[in-house]
């Protein structure tokens, strides 16, 4: 079973990375990933500010689908 430190850092490494995947760093102004794993509750929260950028609360949204996806990829992966 992965530990709670290995949760949080699958989570925010997706999140982020899906976020540097669809804007240039300079394009984005504030990014903030949030993510916590207590007592096998995982929780998410992706700020992000690209005001020239189209969709970013959509953006934001698909990061944080991104995280809980990765975590659900490391618990399946140590079955």
């Amino acid at each position: 079973m992965p530990t709670d430190e290995e949760v949080v850092q699958a989570a925010s490494d997706a999140a982020e990375g899906l976020v540097l995947s669809r804007y240039k760093q300079s394009d984005i102004e504030d990014l903030d990933v949030t993510v916590s794993f207590e007592e096998g509750v995982l929780e998410v929260d992706v700020y992000l500010n690209a005001p020239d950028r189209p969709d970013p609360e959509q953006v934001a949204d698909d990061a944080a689908l991104a995280a809980r996806a990765a975590v659900d990829e490391l618990f399946a992966a140590e079955e």
